[in-house]
């Protein structure tokens, strides 16, 4: 049981109850992760504009980002993310025993070596931040990104740290 008071889509008023019907279009239903945020209509509306960024983001394209989720999310033990992005990839054509192989290995990500690149960046900097190094990003550029796409990928990443711990502390259950 989720240790605060999830607004549901029949409680909800004003800018949640705006935010939950077009959820409600999109996707059929308002996922947990969101009613999380529903205490703090700012906080909701932060997450709400972010999604719809990255959901039409020109460069970095959705099978890229479901991996950043998954695999940040797996170092960060959030079973509500895993299982999420998981589903997503599931989407995409990738299979559950090859998502147990990236798990293990995210470099045989079935990728693009550009987005292989920027995953495997985003996962050094989630997993050490002061480990990253002009080289790295200087390798990303080589490999075609911009610096705002690069900025965008790694704030992609540490995003999903915040919402994992989030998630786990306020013990949020899976979407049923």
């Amino acid at each position: 049981m989720a240790l605060l008071h999830l607004v549901e889509k029949e409680q909800s008023t004003g800018r949640v109850a705006e935010i939950y019907e077009t959820m409600t279009q999109a996707m059929g239903f308002v996922p947990n992760a969101f009613k999380l945020y529903s205490s703090s209509p700012f906080l909701l509306e932060q997450q709400f504009r972010n999604l719809g960024y990255y959901m039409r983001h020109e460069k970095l394209g959705g099978k890229l980002l479901a991996f950043i989720r998954l695999l940040v999310s797996d170092q960060e033990t959030c079973a509500y993310c895993v299982g999420v992005n998981t589903g997503i990839l599931f989407q995409y054509g990738v299979l559950p025993e090859a998502i147990e192989a990236i798990r293990k290995d995210p470099s045989t990500a079935p990728l693009e070596e550009k987005e292989l690149g920027m995953l495997l960046f985003v996962l050094k900097m989630m997993k050490d931040s002061n480990s990253i190094e002009a080289g790295d990003v200087d390798h990303l550029r080589k490999l075609g990104w911009s610096d705002q796409e690069i900025l965008e990928g790694s704030f992609h990443g540490a995003s999903q740290v915040a919402s994992d711990k989030l998630l786990n502390g306020f013990k949020i259950q899976l979407d049923r």
